[in-house]
């Protein structure tokens, strides 16, 4: 009896904070794969608002029940080279990628034509986030937190407590 070989997906993106958009994708993938690699990337050139560690621990936090409900293994690990190299690396055949509206559909379709020149083995899938998630960008969601706003609508209630303790309301 032969036994088939597990779909490892890998999901990158700075989640610098996670949002619900992310959240949504993050449920989404459980679905698909055995193991999903969440990949935090990181550059030197860019300051985040929370460390690489610290994003990884919220990433845990909201992955762990998608793990119980699916059965899905998530593993959470940073990279700072090419996302198809890293993909290829943790093993991934499948690269995970959320889409928002028309133009994410447009520079990721881009992104998916180079990445799969570069790495054929790995297939690009698209998630189109949930309606009540689309608006939602990490940009927007950091400029809202740094200026003193409500940011609870848009994030989980455990990124929302991070966000308030760093960026008080005024």
């Amino acid at each position: 009896m032969s036994k088939t070989k597990p779909r490892v997906a890998f999901y990158p993106g700075s989640f610098d904070p996670v949002t619900n958009g992310h959240v949504d994708v993050l449920r989404e993938a459980c679905r698909l794969a055995d193991r999903l690699v969440v990949a935090i990337g990181v550059h030197p050139g860019k300051a985040p608002m929370f460390p690489a560690e610290e994003r990884a621990e919220m990433i845990r936090e909201l992955a762990a029940p998608f793990e119980r409900e699916t059965g899905a293994e998530v593993e959470v690990t940073t990279f700072a080279d090419l996302t198809v190299t890293a993909a290829a690396r943790a093993g991934a055949t499948i690269m995970i990628r959320g889409l928002r509206d028309g133009t994410d559909l447009d520079y990721e379709m881009q992104l998916a034509g180079m990445n799969a020149a570069m790495a054929p083995d790995i297939q690009t899938v698209f998630l189109p986030a949930s309606p009540s998630v689309r608006p939602i960008t990490a940009t927007l969601v950091r400029q809202i937190a740094s200026m003193g706003g409500d940011v609870a609508p848009f994030v989980p209630a455990s990124v929302a407590a991070r966000l308030t303790k760093k960026f008080p309301r005024r």
